[in-house]
């Protein structure tokens, strides 16, 4: 994302204080489930997977992965908008480089510097959307999977 890298080289917006970089391992969690924290992850090397944890029947968990990450993508990005705890975890696939950056700080500095926080807003919502039709999609075919089952049991 353009408007991060560039968010990243701002003077005013300094490594250490900010945002760092972090490292890790293949398998590894980025992100915890239910963390209520309001950092924001920008992947810059590696891949990553979203995971989500459901309950199938009264004592069995299962955990799907839900979306893939490539460098370039930002997560963790809801924690802007809500003081909800995390919707999901976050696993290194393998080996990878993670720009971990401040909410609070963010914030504050797309409050002081409105057309940056113009611009990264606009490529947050696009992000937002464009995951949010990805999830309208897994949601109508599961949604029409299980019909179709439940129209072939009723047809018996």
């Amino acid at each position: 994302m353009e408007v991060i890298d560039h968010l990243l080289t701002s003077s005013n917006f300094p490594e250490g204080k900010c945002w760092k970089q972090l490292t890790f391992k293949a398998n590894s969690e980025i992100v915890t489930q239910g963390d209520c924290s309001k950092t924001v992850y920008y992947l810059k090397k590696g891949s990553a997977r979203v995971i989500g944890t459901v309950l199938v029947g009264d004592d069995k968990q299962m955990k799907p992965g839900v979306y893939d990450l490539s460098p370039g993508e930002v997560f963790g990005e809801l924690a802007l908008f809500d003081d909800e705890p995390r919707s999901a975890s976050v696993i290194a696939l393998e080996d990878s480089k993670v720009v971990v950056i401040d909410g609070d700080q963010l914030l504050n500095y797309l409050d002081a510097n409105r057309d940056l926080g113009f611009e990264l807003m606009k490529a947050l919502m696009s992000l937002l959307v464009g995951r949010l039709r990805q999830a309208n999609k897994k949601m109508f075919s599961l949604l029409s999977w299980g019909l179709h089952h439940i129209d072939q049991y009723l047809s018996k």
